[in-house]
């Protein structure tokens, strides 16, 4: 019998003590003498050789982000990994450090120990949560009360401003029933934020209890008693959704939960009264009650509530022409009751006022946090020492966009993982617009003339039947396929037609911290005249800056809009560009991409002005991390037909932006003062 070469031989598996070798480099971080790998590396030894080059290379990425974590994973992988396959095994390790990411090691770890959930959920039909999610958010933003974003986690709860979902909802007869039990779960969080479930100090609830895991899950179900009973009574058709249960025979003490006036406080007074022998309370929702991160995000919430609702009175104030006399605001309750949360009229010296959407969904805000607005919001609008506005720190405002995130050592996309909002360019004085197109007006006047060729240029086409001209390209290649017995080709001449520029371009501008200064000044002087020489052009065009401060925070600035004319608030806003906090230019990308994508063109061109490379604040996006992620960003920019290109003034460009963008798709300004006029050149060169 003969063997095969020794080229196509299946590797051998690795022996005991070359697994353990190479488990310790990975992990020497969290080993010591009494904890090694030995028993994992025996573990593994025993799977075949793919298997094992499967589990330690992913040990050897997850250890980049957590050692920890990595040996919790090599403890189970030689059982997880063969029972999973290695398709579902990568999701699975994936999902596991995702939890990790947003829950820490303790639910990342649990992750991994309890593969055989994931085992079995993966083997059920189900749904994912990739799959539910942007019905649910549809979903949830039309719910009254507080804006809440989604995110994936390995239980459903809440802390009040975000609902976590498991992975996947699976175990019903149908796919719709799989989704509605992700929607009915996700409901129920919602209503333990709508209907006062964290109004209550439930720390110090707990605390007060033996066994406090016991004590919070039966304040839990009792909680889901009271918040089925509210929802069947204010939204019956989510209620069916749900498949609410009647509770008909159930325990009657439980029967006060139903009450329209019923409160947390109920359900509190519920557990002292059944702790020592509760009724059965199942629960068909796949809820959690997580009292002190509630807390922790609804402390948060109130203090930057109250500062930003006493900010816009104070605002109102001194917009009304009151004289020396001190304004008296009121908020008048004429009774008008809902479940939905009561109906408010600010009044300012007892004249009712029109209030702006930011200012009633702050009143919102503010009474389902506390039940109502405390008296001393609207009479310590102003600080004590003087008539001066509060300062305050402006929290981050409107919806946020989320986007994913390439992590390069995991080869998978981080889910969810940016919020990006838009906000205007608080504006700034046009007279340094003015000052800017008077200072530059023979450079702007030349570009102009450029432009306006570039408008009239006539484009050559060739190869066409007939023409003014003979096309001798495609002459001679006539011939030459005549000379090998094919028939003359009649495309043979070439016309000359008015270029029609059907393009539209985003210009992405740096606005991070380190640009604060002369950097800035370049930038604005160079949308300045950038904007003044597009106007003779006609392309179609918007400006847009981008900074922030860590994934929770990014932020996109509106410079201008593609349907806003180049005008006086316009130039506003370019006169009030200022440096903000860091690059973190991946969610920047992406968001911006899908802005540029909702004009109709032939041509997209994203330009981004740039002083430096990826940065942030946190979450490792410093140097590889950074750089990896924007490129992916860029990469899926190009896929979707968008062609990035980057204008930049750091000198150590060379060693990373040729792999961001590529080798041609950027280019060097070395001089910052050279800045403003080489823009508008760029541009000229790239849409000719």
């Amino acid at each position: 019998m003969s063997s095969l070469p020794p080229s196509s031989e299946a590797p051998a598996p690795l022996a005991a003590d070359a697994v353990e070798q190479k488990l310790a480099a990975a992990l020497d971080a969290v080993l010591s003498s009494r904890r090694t790998a030995r028993e994992a590396a025996e573990a593994i030894a025993r799977l075949p050789a793919p298997e094992q080059a499967f589990v330690l290379n992913w040990t050897g990425v997850i250890a980049r982000t957590s050692a920890e974590l990595a040996f919790q994973f090599s403890a189970t992988a030689a059982e997880a990994v063969p029972s999973l396959g290695l398709e579902s095994a990568e999701r699975w390790i994936v999902d596991a450090v995702d939890a990790y990411d947003r829950e820490g090691l303790y639910r990342g770890t649990d992750a991994f120990r309890d593969w055989r959930t994931y085992a079995r959920r993966t083997r059920d039909e189900g749904v994912s949560f990739e799959d539910a999610a942007p019905v649910l958010r549809l979903f949830l933003q039309g719910l009254e009360g507080r804006a809440l974003t989604l995110e994936p986690a390995s239980r459903g709860y809440t802390d009040t401003e975000r609902i976590f979902l498991p992975p996947r909802a699976a175990g019903g007869r149908t796919e719709r029933e799989n989704f509605l039990r992700y929607k009915a779960t996700a409901a129920m969080l919602w209503a333990q934020t709508r209907f006062g479930t964290f109004n209550a100090d439930l720390v110090s609830v707990i605390d007060g209890f033996d066994d406090k895991p016991r004590a919070l899950a039966l304040l839990a179900a009792l909680e889901t008693r009271r918040l089925e009973a509210r929802i069947a009574r204010t939204l019956p058709g989510l209620a069916r959704d749900m498949g609410v249960p009647a509770h008909h025979g159930e325990d009657p003490r439980l029967g006060r939960l139903a009450a329209d006036a019923a409160t947390v406080n109920d359900s509190i007074a519920l557990l002292h009264e059944l702790y020592a022998n509760p009724p059965a309370l199942g629960s068909a929702y796949a809820v959690a009650l997580e009292p002190a991160l509630a807390a922790a995000a609804r402390n948060a919430r109130i203090e930057r509530d109250k500062a930003a609702f006493r900010k816009e009175l104070a605002r109102i104030a001194s917009e009304d022409d009151l004289g020396e006399a001190t304004p008296a605001f009121a908020l008048e309750n004429p009774g008008r009751e809902t479940d939905a949360g009561s109906q408010y009229t600010l009044t300012l010296d007892g004249d009712a006022i029109e209030t702006s959407d930011e200012l009633s969904q702050l009143i919102a805000s503010i009474e389902q946090d506390l039940g109502a607005v405390p008296a001393d919001y609207l009479s310590d609008y102003v600080s004590a020492d003087s008539a001066e506005p509060l300062e305050l720190v402006e929290p981050p405002r409107g919806p946020a966009h989320v986007y994913d995130e390439w992590d390069y050592q995991r080869r998978h996309y981080r889910k969810d993982w940016c919020e990006v909002r838009e906000q205007d360019v608080e504006p700034g004085d046009t007279g340094f617009v003015a000052a800017i197109a008077g200072k530059y007006a023979g450079r702007i006047a030349q570009l102009k003339r450029t432009f306006e060729l570039m408008r009239g240029e006539d484009r050559l086409l060739k190869h066409q039947p007939e023409g003014d001209e003979i096309d001798y390209d495609a002459l001679i290649e006539a011939f030459v396929d005549m000379n090998h017995g094919d028939e003359l080709a009649p495309l043979v001449y070439a016309r000359r037609r008015r270029a029609e520029r059907d393009l539209a371009a985003l210009f992405m501008v740096d606005m991070s911290g380190s640009t604060k200064g002369w950097i800035n000044d370049a930038e604005r002087e160079a949308l300045v005249m950038l904007c003044e020489a597009l106007e003779a052009l006609g392309d179609r065009y918007a400006i847009y800056g981008f900074s922030g401060m860590t994934r929770k925070n990014c932020q996109v600035f509106r410079v201008k809009r593609f349907d806003e004319a180049y005008g006086e608030v316009v130039r506003s806003r370019i006169a009030g560009i200022e440096a903000q906090d860091y690059t973190r230019m991946g969610a920047a990308i992406r968001h911006l991409t899908g802005v540029l994508n909702s004009v109709e063109a032939r041509t997209r061109l994203l330009v981004t002005l740039s002083d430096g490379r990826p940065d942030d604040f946190s979450d490792n996006y410093r140097g590889e991390y950074g750089i990896e992620d924007t490129r992916q960003a860029l990469l899926e920019a190009h896929r979707s037909g968008v062609k990035p290109f980057c204008i930049t003034i750091d000198r150590e460009a060379r060693d990373y932006l040729p792999h961001m963008y590529g080798a041609v798709s950027w280019t060097l300004v070395e001089d910052v003062g050279k800045l403003p006029a080489k823009v508008a050149e760029i541009y000229a060169k790239l849409t000719r």
